[in-house]
């Protein structure tokens, strides 16, 4: 019953935490679609102003694989549990900064310096919560491991429906112009709040019996991933990247885009709210389904049907048909690329290095979903949206590539490393020493 009782709290902390997290990750993305170009760069053309704000937000994926070595070191030497504790911390604090920053008419370049401070220690925080968070429950996990590590995955589309209805709410009470003055601060500033019951819930988790039964900590994890598993981390990286960049073209360039074509900003908002939270639901049932029929068949499912409808996505949106296209891209497609990457990442390295090698495989990842609505902005300038779903295309062919690459990992027993490819997934209990029932 302890560890049943266990499993369950890490479920709910993982997904609660990522819910937060991603509230606060991806509330910037969402305002730097609809809101920054104006706060922080209104002195620049409204198209180069698009750009310079999701410049802004491309630096918080950059800073992600920084988080992630950084907080993968510790958290593989001192334990999972204390790191996910201070990456939620950093999160909320640098989010409700955020929400208290002057904009660029009151103290000029200084407000965009300090935005993309506050958004780099964004990056870095969320880059060390994913792996921890994952671990979390994989770790405690004794059977049906991608769908209790998919509740991490799934908690980032949760948090962007609320940070896409906080949003939402806020311009709609307050009004289009007072939204834009300060109306926009409001949700950056409840984060506050949403920090203090994720770190109540998250203190109640206890650390993984796996990391507990370990018999010998590595001193340095990411020598370790470097040296012994480079092909298996270039790997990761390849099979995890159109994930990133479709769910940044999906949640942030298709906004900015749809607001182009004509569309209105609320009907896209509201939109992105509903494909947003069908997404949850696709991820925890692909996941579930990557345990019956492997991770490698609905990943490469997933990509194959991705680059299909890249070419459907932009004549759905000319059109006015942005929900059928949201819900189609996000909701059904997406989540059988991303859902099952949580588990798929936890079963590629050992207990001594995962944190730091799934980690730095999923934010190196990540990178994609940063520099996505970067480029395709840039694209847009030069030769309008034709040739982006070619590039979306390309990336879901290196995905598919990647894929048939990797051994399949579903059965691989996260305490037996060295005969992992033999293992049943059963995880192990932490020595009686510990004070732990077997």
């Amino acid at each position: 019953m302890a560890t049943t009782t266990q499993l369950r709290r890490a479920v709910s902390s993982s997904f609660l935490g990522s819910v937060i997290e991603y509230y606060d990750f991806l509330l910037y993305a969402t305002a730097s679609a609809v809101v920054f170009n104006k706060v922080f760069f209104s002195s620049l053309d409204p198209l180069v102003g698009t750009i310079a704000s999701f410049g802004t937000f491309a630096t918080g994926y950059l800073a992600r694989p920084l988080g992630g070595v950084l907080f993968g070191h510790y958290g593989d030497l001192l334990g999972r549990k204390k790191m996910l504790v201070l990456t939620m911390s950093l999160m909320g604090v640098a989010s409700f900064l955020i929400g208290l920053l002057p904009t660029y008419g009151q103290v000029g370049w200084l407000a965009p310096a300090g935005l993309i401070l506050l958004r780099v220690v964004q990056g870095i925080s969320v880059g060390g919560e994913w792996g921890g968070a994952v671990l979390m429950s994989a770790e405690h996990a004794t059977s049906r491991r991608g769908l209790w590590a998919s509740f991490t995955n799934a908690g980032a589309p949760c948090g962007m429906v609320l940070s896409t209805a906080a949003l939402t709410g806020t311009a709609a009470l307050v009004g289009e112009r007072a939204f834009l003055d300060w109306g926009w601060r409001v949700p950056f500033l409840l984060s506050v709040v949403l920090l203090g019951i994720g770190l109540f819930v998250r203190m109640k988790v206890e650390e993984t019996p796996v990391f507990q039964a370990q018999a010998k900590r590595t001193s340095a994890p990411l020598v370790d991933v470097l040296r012994n598993h480079p092909r298996t981390l270039l790997l990761a990286v390849g099979v995890g990247l159109s994930a990133f960049v479709a769910q940044s073209t999906l949640t942030t360039f298709v906004l900015a885009y749809g607001v182009q074509a004509g569309n209105s900003r609320q009907s896209i908002l509201n939109a992105l709210t509903l494909s947003s939270a069908l997404a949850v639901i696709g991820i925890i049932a692909w996941s579930g389904a990557s345990d019956r029929f492997g991770r490698r068949p609905v990943v490469l499912a997933g990509a194959v049907l991705m680059a299909a409808f890249g070419f459907a996505l932009f004549p759905l949106v000319d059109n006015g048909f942005i929900v059928i296209a949201l819900v189609l891209g996000q909701a059904v497609i997406h989540p059988m690329m991303y859902g099952p990457l949580a588990a798929l990442y936890s079963e590629l390295f050992s207990t001594g290095s995962r944190y730091t090698g799934a980690s730095l495989g999923y934010q190196l990842a990540g990178l994609g979903a940063g520099l996505a609505p970067l480029l395709f902005a840039q694209v847009q300038s030069l030769a309008g949206t034709a040739a982006i779903p070619f590039i979306l295309a390309a990336f879901c062919l290196l995905t598919v590539v990647c894929t048939v690459a990797l051994q399949e990992t579903s059965r691989t027993s996260l305490t037996g490393d060295r005969n992992a490819e033999r293992g049943t997934g059963q995880l192990a209990t932490p020595p009686r020493a510990h004070g732990a029932e077997a």
